[in-house]
């Protein structure tokens, strides 16, 4: 007998156990439980991949420097969600139909909250000026109640272009806040501005090493809020600027 007639020999002999008979409930429990453990794994998997994803999204918005809301609240040829403030106090006698991006701001958002800051800047539809606009919304910005808005002042009022407000925090937390402008709303020009909180009294960067200052103005309903804005042609964008410097009256740098 060679060794494959051993081998046959010995796959026909009975054991000396019997093998009991399959118990099929239990296979069939236990595939059950082998089937849910390969959905949890599979579950445990798609949610690791998502935190992976949000940990990607997260690192992005901490790399990008965090910008103010910026908001363009009138287009040509219609100027403003309400009518225009008259320079003399008194209402124009008719009013431009609104444009379709301001007509969901309320009217606290484009009206001027304290005095008019008048920059003597020229453009086609009059002197360029900046003003402090009321801002409401407790849930979305609970420590942010105004923003700087820029517009044109004309013959017949003030024409809103661009608006800008703190987003993170309080908005009259000491330094620098609302830093945006450098492009053209409106038809005209919006020059790099923002605002500082606290006793400054000039404010200053730098553009590819040559230094630069800032024009400046006191907001009427809180003196510590200093409104700033730069000369176009010294400072384009404000991804042009050095760290913004701000100085108090006796010459003491305020800001690091």
């Amino acid at each position: 007998m060679n060794d494959l007639d051993k081998l046959r020999a010995a796959l026909r002999e009975q054991p000396d156990q019997p093998f009991a008979a399959p118990d099929l409930d239990r296979i069939i429990t236990d595939g059950r439980r082998i089937r849910r453990r390969r959905i949890a794994t599979g579950a445990g998997a798609a949610a690791a991949v998502a935190a992976v994803v949000g940990i990607v999204f997260g690192a992005v918005a901490l790399r990008t420097p965090a910008e103010p809301t910026q908001v363009p609240v009138a287009a040509p040829p219609a100027p403003t969600t309400s009518a225009p403030v008259a320079s003399d106090g008194a209402p124009p006698a008719t009013s431009p139909p609104p444009s379709s991006a301001s007509h969901q701001l309320p009217k606290s958002a484009t009206q001027p909250y304290g005095d008019v800051i008048h920059t003597g800047n020229k453009t086609a539809g009059g002197e360029l000026v900046f003003y402090a606009t009321k801002i409401d919304d407790n849930t979305a910005l609970p420590d942010v109640h105004f923003g700087i808005m820029a517009a044109i002042h004309t013959k017949s009022g003030y024409l809103s272009l661009y608006a800008s407000n703190e987003i993170s925090g309080a908005d009259r937390s000491f330094g620098f806040h609302a830093t945006a402008g450098g492009i053209e709303a409106g038809g005209a020009w919006v020059p790099v501005y923002g605002y500082f909180a606290g006793p400054a009294v000039k404010i200053v960067s730098t553009v590819q090493g040559k230094p630069v200052q800032a024009q400046t103005a006191l907001w009427s309903v809180d003196p510590s809020v200093v409104v700033f804005w730069f000369d176009e042609r010294e400072v384009p964008d404000p991804a042009v600027l050095t760290p913004l410097v701000a100085y108090g009256k006796d010459g003491t740098r305020l800001t690091k």
